[in-house]
């Protein structure tokens, strides 16, 4: 009898690939990495993911000092400061009055709200769905976009972590937090089903992009 016990990090990679993969190969961001979108495009997903990380930079706020939440939660990963400055240079200085949130990122930022800031592993699994794809996934979407718009830093700063040192060695860490949390197998369960859900809110979110994206396309054509 194999009693093998696999780490919590690694059956909760292994349980959400596929969601995680749906949403790497959305439209949208397929078009994006291979030159079908353009700069006012990449911004209307910065925008939209501004309202998804002031959610969740808020409910980190809220969780800091929570015994279970509390290690996941570090300076070095907040986004909200560089989203601001990309979309400053990119829409200009009154982009928070030109942005509006889209239906999906509604959905989104209403999860977020109802589970993260009361529910450690809510807020884990978001908190995981996000970060740990922006160091990883994430870092290959902003060296495609600086050479596909010619960015040096501004309009990336959002994929730049400069406060991390060795991405690797962070995401190591950050899985074994995730094995050491003190989660009953139900509560993992709870834990893999949540990031499944992050998964397919974003994939809403850039469903709706894309969509509004090829709205105009689709007058045209009828």
């Amino acid at each position: 009898m194999d009693t093998t016990v696999i780490p919590f990090s690694e059956l909760l990679r292994t349980r959400t690939r596929r969601s995680h993969g749906t949403s790497a190969g959305s439209g949208f961001m397929h078009d994006l990495l291979r030159g079908g979108c353009d700069v006012a495009d990449y911004a209307a997903l910065l925008g939209q993911y501004s309202f998804v990380y002031d959610a969740l930079e808020r409910a980190a706020e809220r969780m800091a000092d929570h015994p279970v939440a509390f290690p996941f939660v570090t300076s070095q990963l907040t986004r909200m400061p560089a989203i601001r400055a990309d979309l400053e240079y990119l829409v200009g200085p009154d982009w928070s009055e030109l942005v509006c949130p889209l239906p999906a990122t509604t959905a989104y930022v209403r999860r977020l709200n109802e589970v993260a800031a009361e529910w450690p592993g809510g807020f884990v699994a978001h908190h995981y769905t996000r970060y740990l794809g922006d160091l990883s996934g994430g870092q290959v979407i902003g060296k495609v976009l600086a050479d596909q718009f010619g960015f040096e830093t501004n309009g990336i700063l959002f994929y730049i972590f400069d406060q991390v040192a060795d991405p690797g060695a962070f995401k190591d860490t950050y899985r074994a937090q995730l094995d050491a949390a003190p989660w009953s197998a139900e509560e993992q369960e709870r834990v893999i089903a949540e990031v499944e859900l992050a998964y397919a809110l974003n994939n809403g979110l850039l469903e709706e992009l894309d969509a509004r994206r090829g709205g105009a396309d689709a007058v045209v054509t009828a």
